[in-house]
């Protein structure tokens, strides 16, 4: 497994590559360099490569779980999804000009790979959502290749369906695994598997197959694009995203004020 920070394409060679947030290292890339990545670990089979869609929720979950802070630390690629990532790398000095948004990375990467024939598996969603969302998917981009899909319980698996799922993914020859299971599930799903999978790039997308596939609606752009997705978001699942949101986000402003005041430091 290659790790973007082994890679040397950007467009500033004497600019480093990643920034840290509490401690978390985030990589400073847009779309479509994580698109040129992705399809370099696939040109080379290089097996086991861990996508991470870092936001303010990654970050702080970091701070609260060490195991998790290190294993996003050791994706093979962790791109900033949350504005906030976005105006901390330019903070740092890196020319960030939009987020890399988990579901515009998906789309894209499927619209404009398309024609290559890579394989495509998506793993996570409730009930019947992989389905409506591969229907979507071949309605956006023309000639893709779907390998598979599987929802998995919301409880946790046993032994026998955990093996199961990863011969079912292994036998159908992915490119790309698209894994939707929310965070922290997801990341610590593939954290977990990605030595037993032979998929090139394995890309935690959270909320991906919801929006795409129609289930759920996306914040206004105009949000997105300055921050305020959260708003949209807690309006719509007050009950499940008030924590996330108001006392997450909350706890971020206060810690990453401490670290660009050089307060404190987070390793």
């Amino acid at each position: 497994m290659v790790s973007l920070n082994q890679q040397q394409f950007i467009s500033n060679p004497g600019q480093p590559l990643a920034y840290h947030i509490l401690g978390v290292r985030v990589d400073a890339v847009q779309i479509p360099e994580a698109i040129q990545q992705m399809e370099e670990w696939i040109a080379r089979r290089d097996a086991g490569n861990f996508v991470s869609v870092a936001n303010t929720h990654v970050v702080m979950e970091a701070q609260y779980d060490p195991a998790f802070k290190d294993l996003i630390n050791s994706a093979s690629l962790c791109v900033p999804d949350g504005m906030p990532l976005i105006w901390c790398g330019r903070l740092r000095g890196h020319s960030l000009q939009r987020r890399v948004y988990g579901p515009e990375l998906m789309l894209r990467f499927c619209r404009e790979t398309a024609h290559r024939g890579y394989r495509h598996y998506l793993y996570g969603g409730a009930p019947e959502v992989p389905e409506l969302l591969v229907k979507r998917l071949q309605e956006s981009c023309p000639g893709i290749k779907i390998a598979g899909t599987h929802s998995p319980p919301f409880r946790p698996a046993t032994q026998e369906e955990d093996n199961e799922a990863i011969e079912r993914i292994n036998k159908a020859r992915p490119d790309v695994l698209w894994v939707g299971l929310g965070c922290p599930k997801q990341e610590r799903w593939i954290h977990e598997h990605r030595e037993r999978l032979a998929v090139p790039a394995i890309v935690a997308v959270g909320q991906a197959f919801d929006l795409l596939s129609g289930r759920k609606k996306p914040a206004p752009a105009w949000m997105s694009e300055h921050g305020l997705e959260w708003v949209f978001r807690l309006v719509q699942e007050p009950r499940r995203l008030w924590r996330r949101y108001l006392v997450y986000n909350t706890k971020f402003i206060y810690s990453i004020s401490l670290e660009l005041l050089h307060i404190k430091r987070f390793d």
